[in-house]
């Protein structure tokens, strides 16, 4: 790491989101509160989902695990964070940054994987519901989760791979509220461009063809849909797949911002921001849409709160 005639970095330096000591303060008790309600509406999906036996359905076992990412998504920025808030300075290891950025990258990643896996249900499931059960069953749905972690953790290596190629021996006052690779690679010093353009072209392809799996997903489900004579029919229909279009709008509307606009066009602390909401926010948002318009959900939590056995 210090192949440039100088001194590797051993530790980063997280500058947070801001300096003010009195918005510190208010903004440790607002992400506090978000990041409770995130972890507690998080496991009560993944509880309902295990324990209820009408929510043994592959729509729902992919949504466990879409809220155990958002958990541990959220869990690998947040507690950093909060300390960011508290103390002067907040002094992270070569490590320990590494490591929370390659969370971050799975996590993020898998995320992707899973809204992507979540929209081919929602098809097959409105568009052949008779070969649905056949299609989806229990080896397949496993199958298609192993992929996605398995994409997500190729990903997460290429990130890494490139990020320990280069040399730290200058700054390391990372200008973010946590180990980011843009942030982290502005600190480097390297001739080669592949830690540039690797992991971009890695996550860029992830985001591109999971976007287009929903995107001609959705396609084929409106032409399904309209094919349904009924109103009712139809209200139906598309109450199964609101919220999960309500968590890909917020999810890519804001990675894309990010990732995909030109850099000119926005500065650092609007990235901050947008990386608050996509990292902090939207895991505590989607249990709320998937619970708030999801009768199933809403009907085994009652049957939970009143004590009656969740098999029953």
């Amino acid at each position: 790491m210090s192949g440039n005639n100088c001194t590797a970095v051993t530790e980063f330096i997280i500058l947070g989101l801001t300096d003010d000591p009195v918005l510190c303060v208010i903004l440790f008790v607002m992400v506090l509160g978000v990041y409770v309600v995130t972890l507690f509406g998080n496991f009560s999906i993944i509880i309902l989902t295990r324990n209820s036996s009408q929510l043994h359905t592959p729509m729902y076992l992919f949504l466990s695990h879409l809220a155990f990412v958002d958990s541990a998504y959220s869990s690998s920025v947040t507690p950093v964070m909060l300390k960011n808030f508290l103390v002067d300075k907040t002094i992270i290891p070569f490590g320990g940054c590494v490591a929370q950025m390659f969370c971050g990258a799975i996590f993020g990643t898998t995320e992707c994987f899973l809204l992507g896996v979540m929209a081919y249900d929602r098809y097959m499931a409105i568009c052949s519901p008779l070969l649905y059960s056949t299609i989806m069953s229990t080896r397949v749905c496993t199958q298609l989760l192993i992929i996605s972690y398995l994409g997500s953790c190729t990903n997460a290596w290429i990130f890494t791979g490139c990020l320990l190629t280069r040399s730290f021996c200058g700054p390391n006052e990372i200008n973010h509220f946590f180990c980011d690779y843009l942030p982290l690679l502005k600190l480097s010093y390297s001739q080669d461009n592949l830690a540039e353009i690797l992991p971009a072209a890695s996550s860029g392809s992830i985001m591109m063809t999971t976007l287009l799996i929903i995107i001609i997903s959705y396609v084929y489900i409106l032409f399904s849909v309209l094919k349904i004579k009924s109103s009712e029919g139809r209200s139906k229909a598309f109450s199964t797949c609101t919220s999960h279009l309500t968590a890909v709008t917020l999810f890519y509307g804001t990675t894309t911002f990010i990732y995909v606009m030109p850099k000119s066009s926005y500065t650092t602390d609007v990235n901050k921001v947008m990386s608050v909401f996509y990292i902090v926010m939207i895991p505590m948002l989607n249990p709320l849409i998937y619970s708030l318009r999801n009768n199933e959900v809403k009907g085994a939590l009652r049957k939970l709160m009143s004590g009656r056995h969740p098999f029953s």
